[in-house]
C-alpha cells in the first residue's frame, strides 16, 4: 500500500562530530534507502539539515556563528553545496528531486499555505522526492521556524503523512540521558498527547544537549504529527535503512500513537502555522468550558490580556500560570478587548458603542493544544 513518508535527518547525522565535514557513507545511504522506498511505490519528502554546518566546513569556520547576518550568510553558501550532495547522489540513482525552502511566513497567510500544499502534491504526484529546509538566508527571528523537527512535522501534517522519521545521534528516546545515566530505560511507545507532556517534563533539562534540536524539540515536533495523525518514530541516523526495517515492523526507535482522530487541517494550521500575537488568561470556568465541553470562548471568561494584536490574529489561550490550553482567531483586537474582558457578552455594545459578535473566539476558530 502507497505511503507518504516525510523523513528528517538532523546536522549531527549528516556530518562527522571531529571535522564538520559531510559525512557522506552516511548520506549515501539515505540516498539509497529513499530511493529504494520510491521504488516501492511510496511518496517520500526529505527535510534536511545542515547548510549552516557545510557552511561553515567550506568556509574554514571553527563554531556555528551566532551573529543572524553570519549565519544567514554561512547558510547561503552551504545550501547550494549540500543541494549539489544530494543531486549527484540522487542522479547516480536516477531519482529526481526538487529543492524547496521554506519560512515560516509561507505557512502564516492561508493562501500561501494552500500554494505549498499544492506545490508538494505536483512534486509528489511526479515522483519528485522534496528536500526540505527552512530557508535561513530570508528568514527573520520572529518568522522562524526555530528547528527542522518542528519544519518536518509541519510538513508531514501538511502533506497527511502516514509516517515521519526523525533521524538523530541517539538510537531512540530514554527516559534520561544514557550517555549520562547508565540504567536509564528505552521507550519503545508513546501513546498519547497525555504521555507525551510528561515526557517534555521529564527530558526538559537534558533535551538540549542531544543532538542539534535537541530531544524537547523532537517531542514537540512527535506532538504537532500525531495531532495530524500521522506515526512518528525517533530513531539512529547514522543507520538510515532502519527506515525499511520499521516499516517492515521490526521494533527499532520510539514510536508515537497517532490520535485516532486527527484534527482538522484548517484546526492544524491554526495550533501549528500561524504565529501567535498575543495572550489571553482565562478563568477556570472558561478553561472548563472550552476544554471539557467543546464551547466557545466569551469575554466573561477572559482575566487579563497580553500583546497588541487585530481582528483574526492568533493568541493562546492560558490559565493563571501561563500554561496554553487552546489557540484561537480572535474577533476582536487587544484594545477592544482590554475593555470588554470579563464582561456578559450583552454588554458589548454599550462599551465598544458598536454591536460587536457575542463571541471572542469561536469553537470553529479554535482548537486545543
Amino acid at each position: 500500500m502507497t505511503k507518504t513518508i516525510v523523513v528528517k535527518i538532523g546536522t549531527s547525522s549528516l556530518t562527522q562530530p571531529e571535522t564538520g565535514q559531510l559525512a557522506l557513507s552516511t548520506i549515501a545511504t539515505l540516498a539509497e534507502t529513499l530511493c529504494s522506498l520510491r521504488q516501492q511505490g511510496h511518496r517520500v519528502i526529505l527535510v534536511s539539515s545542515g547548510a549552516v554546518g557545510v557552511g561553515c566546513a567550506r568556509l574554514g569556520l571553527t563554531e556555528r556563528p551566532k551573529a543572524i547576518a553570519l549565519k544567514q550568510a554561512v547558510a547561503a553558501v552551504g545550501q547550494g553545496r549540500l543541494m549539489r550532495v544530494y543531486d549527484d547522489l540522487f542522479t547516480t540513482l536516477q531519482q529526481p528531486i526538487a529543492q524547496v525552502l521554506l519560512t515560516r511566513s509561507d505557512l502564516v497567510q492561508r493562501s500561501r499555505y494552500l500554494n505549498v500544499y499544492n506545490t508538494f502534491r505536483e512534486l509528489l504526484g511526479l515522483g519528485v522526492i522534496p528536500v526540505v529546509n527552512e530557508n535561513d538566508t530570508v528568514a527573520v527571528d520572529e518568522l522562524k521556524f526555530g528547528d527542522n523537527d518542528t519544519l518536518s512535522a509541519l510538513v508531514a501534517s501538511l502533506v497527511q503523512a502516514d509516517w515521519l522519521f526523525l533521524l538523530t545521534d541517539v538510537d531512540r528516546l530514554y527516559s534520561a540521558d544514557p550517555r549520562s545515566v547508565p540504567d536509564a530505560q528505552p521507550i519503545a511507545l508513546v501513546n498519547s498527547i497525555k504521555e507525551l507532556a510528561q515526557l517534555q517534563i521529564q527530558t526538559g533539562s537534558v533535551g538540549s544537549q542531544w543532538g542539534t534540536g535537541g530531544m524537547v524539540t523532537k517531542i514537540s515536533a512527535a506532538r504537532i504529527a500525531i495531532a495530524a495523525g500521522v506515526r512518528t518514530v525517533i530513531t539512529q541516523g547514522r543507520f538510515p535503512r532502519n527506515i525499511e526495517k520499521i516499516l517492515q515492523g521490526e521494533p527499532l526507535g520510539t514510536h508515537f500513537q497517532p490520535q485516532p482522530e486527527p484534527t482538522s487541517a484548517r484546526k492544524r494550521w491554526i495550533a501549528y502555522g500561524l504565529v501567535p500575537a498575543g495572550k489571553l488568561y482565562l478563568d477556570p470556568g472558561a478553561i472548563a468550558a472550552i476544554a471539557q465541553s467543546g464551547k466557545s470562548l466569551l469575554p466573561a471568561g477572559i482575566k487579563a490580556v497580553e500583546g497588541e494584536f487585530d481582528t483574526q490574529d492568533a493568541v493562546q489561550l492560558c490559565d493563571s500560570s501561563g500554561n496554553e490550553i487552546a489557540r484561537g482567531l480572535v474577533n476582536y483586537s487587544s484594545e477592544e478587548l482590554q475593555k470588554i474582558r470579563g464582561c456578559h457578552s450583552r454588554e458589548i455594545p454599550a462599551i465598544l458603542g458598536y454591536a460587536g459578535t457575542e463571541t471572542v473566539i469561536h469553537r470553529d476558530n479554535l482548537v486545543l493544544t
